[in-house]
């Protein structure tokens, strides 16, 4: 099936056409696969990048065999009969698939040539060729891009599509004016000004459009009407183009009068073509290299694989955008490869620094920049035109056919850097921004590349460069712990870097030392030059954010867990879950945050000690414990509505309501809640640790409360002891005792399960008594159960009975039907291994009834695989396989990983009793796997099960020679 004859459209319904027949792509959901591989054509777009485009930040456990299934049913519609691997439109590589399509097969490939070509139209005065070119690209256009699809890539590209859209229309509309049209686009004017009315660029070309008219009033209202909304809405005056074209209307200014483009004519056979201005310099203009660069050589390779090999000429005008936060190198890179590839460019090399983030905020306008090359350039002053149109004219014509590699350094937006691209093949053009310049990237064809912190080695390397490796090795320690605290930032590496060579005489653990100690603070960082002193360069980046950005980034501050997602950070800042994705797009643009996965965020460590020090003095407290109230009442909301489908029928905490501005997240299957506690982990253990630390013992108690479930499940121990043991003691610091209670339980709970078994005995008894004190019955049946459940697993069984036998009586006297069964499992498990196997029947199949009848499927593979041990231990070896695997499929059912791994093990039990070693060795290895996992106590006794199975026999006959 040749992929030539296959039409696509995404600006509009996703939509596909085999000749004249339009193709029936299926769900929504496989729409959204296609889009994102079409919007991406050509290039590889990852299994979790596609699972996160259709399902968003909860995707269901069985996501990527579901994706994988939308991909076969797409490339059947698509290729119904395949003639080789190589006709595929949809391939599969490394973790993922690309789509094999010509930009002219898809519509918005055949718009983004279109306004190619019109830009260079455009540039080079062919603005009728322009035109045409825009309107015909503009009619690709049928409605809404991706028109019924939903999910965060729809959304996302929606938004950006729609942008690329108006953004042309707005080129197209200018060109319009300056061939003369006013008259005629001033209705298309006026519908897209009600539609947009905070684009400043709609409201000038109305404007423009309306004067030319003969209709100054009617401008100068235009003007008046955008002016108020900006100022209602945004609380802003309109920008300098916007003002400087309302004081031109006023004064009459004959710039403003139409004059047509003049004709671009055939020279005279007989005269010769005029040539452009020939520069006269060849510019030499790259600050000094660094002598002390190291690394960045993936980074470096990057940039390199833009250039054609050899001295071949560049087909197309290359950009490269070097992006990333403050401190990070951008510029020493840029810099750094520019010397390297110099020579690429006989025709000079020109720099300049547009002071994009600077401390005078004093930002170099494109037109500044531009008339700084053309004096490069060697063009006199007396030849460089008035108007900056002119002049950026000019410097293309200048750059036209000649190989000059350009470095713009430090640069706002992609608007401050687009005046500076030359219009044609053979230039390199390297931007450095704190900020992504995204639609420099969609529009201009810009390459990113995202520069993180230095890796540990070549942090290690920066120092030994200018330390030198003697006075490294002789304190590595000291050496590792500036690294981390410096967070292989570059600048901050450099800082301690000079104070550690101004001072030789200073051990370098004394400056660890001092870094240690002003953790919380920048102070150490400070270099006394503000073009070096990391808290002022951080400054320049937080200044320029818009006011909800600056203010979400200072409560980020009071985040302590390593990363946040974005429900998590709209309870922070109080705002709806909308608007915070936005705010944090806008931080992720500037590098004050990196978003490390779809939709979770993290804040480098220096980053978050400045946002820290800026909400110390912007936020009043009362808003920061409000801030913190919030996200601490969403961690323990949303944790607590995931607990009844971790632990069915089990008691629930009862809470406070959450606060007005905190929507905690709901979950309609086990699999969301598991897979949501599994990426919070390690927040939820630091919110345990932030609500105690400050003075929240209630937040702290039950959302401890709220998690042990998922950690037994998921067999995190550790976590589970650990904020256990901090909820009980901010219990017993705010004398509650009701949380005193609930968290010696919890404690106990995970002592059992670490086998320290005296230690938990202690803690159930004293959480009896508490509970005996407080009249709570139910929680002193819940100890009592437990006291029994740990002399079980203790080996004391005769105790274990007793126990087990009083729990039951209390639980069964309150109706607490998953106690009862729970009992009856620990009684059943007792009796057992006592070798009373018709009583341990007897209560497992009680417990067994007790359990389907709340649908309890966590348990019930326990207690299956107890009868699967009764039976082993009859010898009834059918019948305890046919056990094991119940209780294998109840355990997956639940995700219950621990109970898997044991059930496992005693299913190798009986394979190897009944003779099948190498079923034995199988349902081991996997045990093994499981355990391995989560650091399991039982891994090392598994090894040796496993090494002993594996050597022959002691009585074997040796080999023979």
């Amino acid at each position: 099936m040749e992929t030539a004859s296959l039409r696509f459209a995404v600006l509009g319904p996703v939509r596909v056409w085999r000749g004249a027949e339009e193709l029936l792509l299926g769900s929504p959901q496989q729409r959204v696969v296609l889009a994102a591989l079409l919007l991406r054509r050509g290039r590889l777009v990852t299994t979790a990048e596609l699972v996160h485009a259709v399902w968003g930040e909860e995707p269901p456990s069985a996501a990527v065999p579901v994706l994988r299934t939308y991909v076969s049913r797409l490339r059947k519609v698509l290729e119904p009969v395949r003639a080789s691997d190589e006709s595929r439109v949809i391939i599969s590589a490394a973790d993922g698939y690309l789509a094999r399509v010509s930009e002219d097969a898809v519509d918005l490939g055949v718009f983004e040539q279109r306004v190619a070509r019109a830009t260079k139209s455009r540039a080079a005065g062919e603005l009728s060729a322009a035109s045409q070119l825009l309107h015909a690209a503009l009619h690709e256009w049928s409605e809404t891009p991706l028109a019924g699809l939903t999910g965060p890539l729809a959304e996302s590209e929606r938004s950006r599509l729609n942008e690329t859209r108006l953004s042309t229309l707005e080129v197209r509309i200018d060109v319009d004016v300056q061939l003369g049209r006013h008259e005629k686009v001033i209705p298309e004017l006026r519908a897209l000004s009600d539609q947009h009315p905070l684009r400043e660029r709609l409201c000038q070309l109305l404007m423009i459009a309306l004067y030319r008219s003969g209709r100054q009033a009617e401008a100068l209202a235009c003007y008046r009407v955008t002016r108020s909304t900006l100022v209602a809405e945004l609380g802003i005056e309109p920008g300098a183009p916007l003002r400087k074209l309302h004081h031109d209307i006023l004064t009459a200014d004959a710039s403003l009068e139409y004059s047509p483009p003049s004709p671009r004519l055939p020279a005279p056979a007989s005269a010769p073509v005029p040539a452009p201005p020939t520069p006269s310099l060849r510019p030499a203009q790259l600050p000094a290299d660094l002598p002390a660069f190291t690394g960045r050589h993936s980074e470096l390779e990057e940039v390199r694989a833009l250039l054609p090999a050899g001295d071949e000429r560049a087909e197309s005008m290359t950009t490269s955008v070097v992006s990333g936060m403050a401190g990070v190198g951008k510029t020493t890179l840029a810099v750094h490869l520019a010397h390297e590839i110099a020579d690429r460019f006989p025709d000079g090399q020109l720099f300049i620094n547009l002071r994009g983030f600077e401390a005078t905020g004093s930002i170099m306008t494109p037109e500044e920049a531009i008339r700084i090359f053309l004096d490069a350039l060697g063009i006199p002053p007396q030849r460089i035109p008035a108007q900056p149109e002119a002049q950026a004219l000019l410097y293309r014509t200048l750059l036209a056919r000649r190989r000059v590699l350009v470095l713009l350094d430090n640069a706002r937006d992609a608007d401050h850097v687009r005046p500076l691209l030359p219009g044609s093949p053979g230039c390199l053009v390297i931007v450095t921004s704190r900020n992504r310049l995204t639609s420099l990237i969609a529009g201009e064809g810009a390459q990113p590349l995202t520069l993180q912190q230095l890796t540990p080695a070549d942090a290690h390397d920066f120092l030994r460069l200018r330390l030198g490796p003697k006075r490294l090795s002789a304190q590595p320690l000291a050496v590792d712990e500036i690294i981390t605290r410096c967070g292989r930032l570059p600048l901050a590496l450099a800082i301690v870097a000079a104070r550690a060579v101004t001072n030789p005489d200073f051990p370098l653990s004394a400056i660890a030392d001092e870094l240690r100690d002003g953790q919380d603070s920048l102070d150490a960082f400070a270099s006394g030059d503000l073009s070096t002193d990391v808290r002022a360069i951080f400054s320049w980046s937080y200044d320029a954010l818009p006011g909800p950005a600056a203010r979400l980034f200072r409560l980020l501050g009071l985040h302590t867990g390593p990363d946040i997602s974005a429900p998590a950070a709209a309870a922070l800042a109080g705002l709806p879950l909308r608007e915070t994705r936005t705010v944090l797009r806008e931080l992720s643009h500037a590098h004050l945050l990196v978003e490390r996965s779809p939709g979770r965020y993290t804040v480098h460590d220096l980053l978050r000690v400045y946002s820290r020090e800026r909400l110390s003095i912007e936020e009043t407290e009362k808003e920061r414990e409000q801030a913190v109230d919030r996200l601490l009442a969403w961690y323990l909301h949303t944790a607590d509505a995931a607990y009844p489908l971790l632990a069915p029928h089990r008691r629930r905490i009862l809470l406070e309501p959450a606060p007005p501005d905190c929507l905690p997240l709901q979950f309609a299957a086990h699999d969301q809640a598991l897979q949501w506690c599994e990426v919070e982990r390690a927040n939820l253990v630091a919110a345990v640790h932030q609500a105690a630390a400050s003075g929240r013992a209630g937040t702290a108690w039950r959302l401890a409360a709220a998690s042990w479930a998922f950690f037994y499940l998921r067999s995190h121990l550790h976590d589970w002891l650990d904020t256990s043991r901090t909820a009980l003691a901010a219990a017993r610091g705010a004398g509650d005792r009701r949380g005193e209670a609930q968290s010696l339980a919890d404690v106990a709970g995970a002592l059992t399960h670490l086998r320290r078994f005296d230690e938990s005995i202690d803690h159930y008894r004293r959480a009896m008594v508490l509970c005996r004190e407080l009249g709570d019955v139910d929680g002193k049946a819940h100890a009592v159960s437990n006291l029994g459940n740990v002399y079980l697993n203790s080996g004391r069984f005769d105790k274990a009975v007793e126990y087990c036998r009083r729990g039951l009586m209390m639980v069964r006297h309150r109706g607490y039907a998953w106690g009862e069964a729970i009992a009856l499992a620990n009684l059943g498990d007792a009796y057992q291994q006592l070798g009373r196997f018709a009583e341990a029947d007897e209560c497992l199949e009680q417990s067994l009834t007790v359990l389907r009848s709340v649908g309890n499927r966590w348990v019930e593979g326990v207690v299956l695989d107890i009868l699967g041990t009764v039976d082993h231990q009859l010898h009834r070896y059918d019948a305890a396989v046919e056990h094991y695997e119940q209780a294998l499929e109840a355990h997956r059912d639940v995700a219950h990983q621990w109970g898997e791994g044991h059930t496992l093990h005693h299913l190798g039990d009986i394979q190897l009793a009944m003779g099948n070693v190498d079923e034995a060795r199988t349902s081991w290895l996997r045990a093994l796997a499981i355990w391995k996992n989560f650091d399991h106590p039982d891994a090392e006794s598994m090894r040796n099960r496993l090494r002993r199975l594996n050597e022959p026999p002691h009585d074997a006959a040796p080999d023979g020679p």
